[in-house]
């Protein structure tokens, strides 16, 4: 807290609380509230009405009608210096004490805030004046903070010096951070030198700016102000190594040339227009011709052909829509059947986004990251993308910078970590703006980038350099072909960053994949499971001797991980009841007493720590099932091993012969409910192969299903007995399942 500032909004709530409509929280700290009060009060000083929170062309204006310049010997009244004291101190200058007096401690501060805001050679003296005036009631600084750049405050100083006189350019923040507000002055300065008045200049890069600029090619020995508004912009896209001495130099055209390799222009070293427009504005040259396109088009073979002509390589489509009925241009927004196979048989690759609404902050938290995650798998699989494809999750709208710590990074987190949940059966890409990309990348959860750089303006572009890890850059939606193969798209350009993909998993002709499980159907199924066990020989009912879970508690951690399953199965392409029974049956029938003992004895063995009791060293042993699907360290090495082998899981192999590889699986398999769930499908594709069966899919046969949940159960003499029980609790699932994925029974 600082007292002066606490003392500022005493002043502020005392003479004007009253008069400008609003009270601020006296607690010592400067923040918007305060500024705005001290707006308000200066409009009411000034007789503005209505009062207003922004200090617009009106307050300006007549500010500068009635007080041109304010000084000791001009001050209107001893309420209106001390309302430039109060806002010296919430601005952290010395405001001489709030006295009403502008003495020589406020003269000096004012002196102090020009020259810090770069203007004192415009405005010299102690003078305040209108411009100066507005500079300080907002909350830019004026010094660098929080890790600002000296050489972007440097430039700051010197647009604010060059350009002030302007009647349209404002005093910009001097805290060495490139912003919003710097990136649309930075534009009004080149408006500026190319000629425009303060009628025609706006800040816009139109056709006049764009003409302009084309006139303004430099190269090395080119110098003066177009050299320094250059290296200006080269120094805001965080170029390294540039100067700002109006000289362009070798060095400097070095960084040009990284530069355009970077954003994926003709590298010629030359400060040229295609340059220019890429370091002032997001979509820099819109008549550039990308090699990437997006769109909600379906893509036919004729559209292909007029995409293969304009050189398009790599086709953005939306893995999903979340309108049930749509029509008209977004009726074939998601990826249409044998659509992938026309990109692929034109020597095309498709890259996958996806997004459901994502429009608002409000959509954007951790429980829909994990929901968006599992959709999207479900969806990539069910157009047949294989592992390791990139799935652009979208942000679809003008992110504020809290937004994205408040919301956009919690929603990203939560998608990387259920991706991982699921053996990481894709990558994940954002969409969004250069901000968002960014941040997301940071932190961690993303490998590339699909920047919307085509909204120019949003708060997350402008102000913001190109992400470092940018895979595609949406710079214009146009129209090309004709007739049939007329096609509207985003055309993009492609840093070969992510090059989508050409290779597609068939689904197999009348099958459909397995879904989640609807809610009001699991007290049906829990009717029928457990009849099922009723009907076995001998019956099981609801709960056993020496078994810790009941029926309905065995049925439930199956339910409660369903969305798992589901996407797994997806995923590996196989049926989910395959990996439900297990985990049901396992924990069904885990044994308090001999299950219990294996436990421990494995952790005894690995730790050397005894129990107290002891175990009996009959149960000490390196491995012992454990978890929901009971299964053994080294069978799950083994399994995940082949997983790896045959491409459908990431990661690095395990030794099965070593204690400290066995160890570390076992305690993930008995800690972790997920990850041991997870394991189940690898073990069933492991065991196929080690006894030369069929690998599990979506038209594995009765027999071969009967197989492998006898292999499930182990070289033990009762096997194909509890196999022929599991079978039964199969087709009970089996008959929901299908139900649900909109199979005929």
């Amino acid at each position: 807290m600082d007292e002066m500032v606490l003392k500022a909004q005493k002043f502020v709530n005392s003479v004007y609380g009253g008069r400008v409509g609003m009270q601020v929280e006296e607690n010592g700290r400067t923040a918007w509230p305060l500024m705005y009060a001290l707006t308000r009060a200066l409009q009411w000083e000034l007789g503005i009405a209505p009062l207003s929170d922004a200090f617009g062309t009106t307050t300006l204006s007549t500010l500068q009608s009635k007080h041109p310049k304010i000084n000791a010997s001009t001050a209107p009244s001893a309420d209106f210096i001390r309302l430039i004291q109060a806002a010296l101190y919430a601005k952290g200058y010395d405001g001489g004490g709030i006295d009403g007096k502008y003495s020589d401690r406020v003269a000096s501060s004012v002196s102090k805030l020009k020259a810090n805001m770069g203007v004192d050679t415009v405005y010299p003296g102690s003078d305040l004046v209108p411009k100066v005036f507005k500079g300080l009631l907002n909350m830019d600084a004026y010094v660098t903070v929080d890790g600002g750049s000296d050489s972007i405050r440097e430039i700051q100083q010197w647009l604010n010096g060059r350009y002030v006189h302007r009647r349209n350019f404002y005093i910009i923040p001097c805290d060495g951070h490139y912003s919003r507000d710097v990136a649309k002055s930075t534009m009004y300065a080149v408006q500026y030198e190319i000629g425009m008045s303060d009628d025609v200049a706006n800040g816009n890069f139109g056709p006049g700016t764009r003409a302009g600029l084309k006139n303004h090619t430099l190269s090395i020995s080119s110098k003066g102000t177009w050299v320094l508004l250059f290296s200006a912009s080269m120094v805001f896209n965080q170029r390294s190594g540039v100067g700002f001495d109006g000289t362009f130099t070798a060095s400097l055209a070095d960084s040009v040339r990284d530069f355009q390799k970077f954003v994926k222009l003709p590298v010629t070293g030359l400060g040229d227009f295609q340059t220019w427009a890429s370091l002032l504005v997001s979509y820099g040259d819109q008549d550039r011709r990308g090699a990437a396109c997006d769109g909600v088009t379906k893509v036919t073979p004729a559209r292909a052909e007029t995409l293969k002509a304009a050189g398009i390589e790599y086709v953005g489509r939306y893995l999903y829509n979340p309108d049930p009925t749509p029509s008209g241009d977004l009726k074939h927004k998601e990826i249409q059947p044998g659509e992938l196979k026309t990109i692929a048989d034109h020597g095309l690759r498709c890259f996958p986004i996806f997004q459901t609404f994502a429009d608002s902050a409000s959509y954007f938290n951790a429980g829909q990251g994990v929901a968006d995650a599992r959709l999207a798998v479900t969806q990539a699989s069910k157009h047949g993308f294989k592992r390791g494809a990139r799935i652009f999750f979208a942000v679809d709208y003008d992110t504020m910078d809290g937004e994205v710590t408040s919301n956009v990074i919690p929603y990203f987190r939560a998608i990387a970590h259920e991706i991982t949940n699921l053996d990481d059966p894709y990558r994940v890409g954002v969409y969004g703006t250069r901000n968002v990309c960014a941040r997301v990348a940071t932190a961690g959860y993303t490998g590339a980038s699909f920047v919307s750089d085509m909204s120019s303006g949003y708060s997350g572009n402008l102000g913001y350099p190109m992400p470092t890890n940018w895979a595609y850059d949406q710079i214009v939606t146009r129209t090309i072909g004709s007739g049939d193969g007329a096609i509207e798209i985003d055309h993009n350009i492609a840093s070969g960053r992510d090059t989508g993909e050409n290779s597609f998993d068939p689904i197999p002709s009348g099958t459909h994949l397995d879904t989640d499980l609807p809610a009001e159907a699991h007290g049906a199924l829990l009717t029928e499971i457990r009849q099922t066990m009723q009907n076995l020989d001998p019956p099981i009912g609801e709960t056993s001797a020496n078994t810790k879970w009941s029926t309905k508690q065995s049925l439930d951690l199956v339910l409660h991980n369903d969305a798992l399953i589901t996407g797994m199965a997806r995923t590996l392409k196989i049926r989910k009841s395959l990996i439900q029974v297990p985990v049901f049956w396992e924990t069904r029938h885990y044994d308090t007493s001999l299950d219990y003992l294996g436990d421990l004895g494995v952790r005894v063995y690995h730790s050397g720590v005894q129990t107290v009791p002891p175990v009996a060293d009959a149960f000490i042993k390196r491995d012992a099932s454990t978890g929901p699907g009971q299964i053994f360290a080294v069978t799950a090495i083994n399994a995940r091993n082949q997983a790896i082998t045959d491409g459908i899981l990431g990661g690095s192999t395990r030794d099965p012969s070593s204690d400290d590889d066995v160890w570390t699986i076992w305690q993930k398999l008995n800690g972790e409910p997920e990850f041991n769930i997870r394991q189940v499908p690898y073990v069933h594709r492991y065991h196929a192969v080690k006894y030369g069966a069929p690998r599990p899919s979506l038209t594995t046969t009765p027999e071969e299903l009967f197989d492998l949940l006898k292999y499930y159960q182990g070289d033990t003499a009762n096997a194909e007995t509890e196999a022929a029980k599991r079978l039964k609790v199969y087709g009970t699932f089996e008959r929901y399942n299908a139900i649900s994925r909109g199979d005929s029974l």
